[in-house]
């Protein structure tokens, strides 16, 4: 019924008019670690302007984010109650703190707490190529040293309470 309705519009008003068919949406979503490692360069130059951190957000699903995160500069503590995070170097070094007790912690917003630093915890060098996954409800830290930075493709991911 569609090709009878556009070759009637074609044929009264000219090529112009008929409906172009529609390519099928494509629900995946595809970052190349080049493209990746593209928007890290440009966090890089955000982050020498402000406060040494960049990120931002890929792409936000129902229950879960894809973002991008530059450092040159170590994170705060963070505690997130309801999202694990997913961190996947992308190129640089860095030190990550998990677990013990955020120091001078407070609530930024409902279930996310930020600290100056983790007390008690467990540390891991982390280098391009590394995946980790932080639980929900666990502390942790990203660390920078010196002239270092890091880039991480992140993956927020609700779960249950």
């Amino acid at each position: 019924m569609a090709e009878f309705a556009g070759e009637i519009l074609k044929r009264a008003m000219g090529e112009e008019a008929a409906p172009k068919p529609q390519r099928p949406h494509n629900p995946v979503d595809h970052w190349p670690p080049a493209v990746l490692l593209e928007r890290g360069a440009y966090l890089r130059k955000m982050a020498r302007l402000g406060s040494g951190a960049a990120s931002e957000t890929l792409r936000a699903y129902p229950q879960h984010a894809a973002m991008l995160s530059f450092r040159s500069r170590s994170g705060e503590a963070e505690v997130h109650e309801r999202f694990a995070d997913h961190f996947y170097v992308l190129a640089g070094a860095a030190a990550l703190a998990t677990g013990g007790t955020v120091t001078g912690a407070r609530t930024i917003a409902p279930g996310e707490i930020r600290g100056d630093g983790i007390e008690g915890g467990h540390r891991q060098e982390l280098r391009a190529g590394d995946m980790i996954h932080v639980p929900a409800g666990v502390p942790h830290q990203m660390l920078v040293a010196g002239d270092k930075t890091i880039t991480c493709f992140v993956l927020k991911v609700q779960e249950a309470p």
